[in-house]
């Protein structure tokens, strides 16, 4: 475990540390780099893989070059090895949360979103299919009745069988008048279909916006945020930059002060433990709780816009679905018809034939089963994938305090001489708050001074002064 402990420490001092010279420092030194980009390569890979699923020749080509081109950007450059430290570190922090509630908006976008337009697109199918299938179906059955009314009279007995024979010829046949029923309907179906193409159209894009781009945005945040910390931390105000740690070097510095006889700021008191933190630690101060707490602001706002239009792709879906389930329900109509008729008998003046009665009904469905619609919602597709990018951010947040004392840290390790900076800053800082009188002996005398009857009434403070000087002069006259 020693052994462990002291390797990661040497390269960690190599990785901090400029270039020394010697084949073997340099040698260790492009090593550890090679090792730290193929780490970083790897996970581009999968990132690039997910995307480009398609062309994994490029994929691989993207990621060599990459490796090589940041193995050689390591080892010319410590600031280039402490921006990627610090890339890494930032992806848990503000600029990973954005990242990560860019691509979950991404998420939304292609998932709920499109599935609200689909389901609309499914139901106004829908309705125009039944509308095409019903269209004069009623008149349809009653021609369909009358022909089988023909049909039992045909086959009816022929009472003068051995005399004559009886042959006829029935055609039904109807017109109907619909060029404006139909002229309406394909211009409704015009439109719905432009308005489909229209949405569709836009959702097409929603993929490749999702899947590509807001990636590469959220990853532009993350490169932007450190590059802004880098900037702050290496400025000339870089002593009032997030200078509210205690490290181990800032107690080495106060321990010397302590030998030399000059003053000293350790231990801390109980209203500066509030405010500063000797990291690395676990413990918050209370400007860090309300960090954490702005923290999960965003986080909670953009979860409650995802929430919505989840709950409103889902009501859209229980809505056509409980439509759907009713419409398979609907028992279908039943039109009875009683026909009856008298069966001649083999008698021509005197008829004494019974009356045949036949009963049978049709059955027309109020919606056609081929024209039900039927949604959909994708809640597996969608919100693993959310549930997975919220489980992140709030690890991120739990931990983000700790990581910010991580980025100081890191920090203070490539630039050791800003590091004295703002230790002597800080050093400072504490003494003259120190010296300082205490705000509540203040607020005590300014209390007592405010509760004098002459604080209120200054007249009284100048009569008395008056009578003051009333008294020596007949003192002095007495004299």
């Amino acid at each position: 475990m020693r052994s462990f402990a002291s390797l990661t420490r040497h390269v960690w001092e190599l990785f901090t540390s400029e270039r020394q010279p010697g084949w073997k420092k340099l040698l260790q030194l492009f090593a550890v780099c090679c090792t730290a980009s193929f780490i970083s390569s790897s996970l581009l890979f999968l990132g690039l893989y997910s995307s480009l699923t398609h062309f994994p020749l490029v994929t691989l080509a993207i990621v060599a070059s990459v490796w090589i081109a940041l193995s050689i950007a390591l080892f010319s450059s410590k600031h280039v090895r402490c921006f990627a430290a610090l890339f890494v570190l930032s992806c848990g922090l503000r600029e990973g949360r954005n990242a990560l509630i860019t691509a979950g908006t991404g998420i939304v976008a292609a998932g709920n979103i499109q599935s609200i337009f689909h389901n609309i697109k499914v139901l106004a199918d829908s309705i125009t299919c039944n509308i095409e299938v019903e269209h004069f179906a009623l008149i349809k059955h009653y021609v369909e009745a009358i022909q089988w009314i023909y049909n039992q009279i045909k086959f009816s007995s022929n009472p003068f069988k051995d005399i004559v024979s009886l042959s006829d010829e029935f055609n039904t046949f109807y017109i109907i008048s619909d060029e404006g029923f139909k002229l309406r309907l394909n211009t409704t179906k015009q439109q719905i279909q432009s308005v489909i193409n229209h949405i569709s159209s836009i959702l097409a894009i929603q993929p490749y916006i999702s899947q590509r781009l807001f990636p590469f945005m959220g990853l532009f945040l993350v490169v932007l945020g450190t590059y802004l910390f880098i900037r702050k931390f290496v400025s000339t105000q870089s002593a009032k930059f997030k200078n509210i740690y205690i490290t181990k070097r800032f107690i080495g510095f106060d321990e010397q002060q302590k030998n030399q006889q000059k003053p000293s700021v350790l231990p801390l008191n109980k209203k500066e433990r509030k405010v500063y933190l000797t990291i690395p630690s676990l413990s918050l101060t209370q400007k860090e709780k309300k960090n954490i707490g702005c923290f999960f602001l965003p986080v909670f706002t953009n979860l409650c816009i995802w929430a919505l239009f989840a709950a409103i792709d889902y009501m859209v879906y229980w809505l056509i679905f409980s439509v759907s389930k009713h419409l398979q329900e609907l028992p279908e109509i039943e039109v009875h018809l009683k026909v009856y008729y008298q069966k001649n008998e083999d008698n021509f003046i005197i008829n004494t034939g019974k009356v045949i009665q036949n009963n049978f009904y049709l059955k027309i469905p109020l919606f056609k089963h081929d024209c039900i619609p039927k949604p959909e919602f994708p809640l597996l597709s969608t919100w693993i994938q959310i549930g997975v990018i919220i489980f992140f951010l709030i690890i991120f947040g739990l931990f983000s305090s700790i990581l910010v004392q991580l980025k100081v840290l890191v920090s203070s390790s490539f630039y050791p001489n800003i590091e004295m900076t703002r230790i002597r800053y800080l050093h400072s800082k504490l003494l003259r708050y120190r010296e300082k009188p205490p705000q509540k002996n203040v607020k005590r005398k300014l209390n007592s001074f405010a509760q004098t009857l002459q604080f209120w009434f200054p007249i009284f403070k100048a009569m008395g002064t008056i009578r003051k000087k009333e008294k020596d002069m007949i003192n002095e006259n007495k004299v």
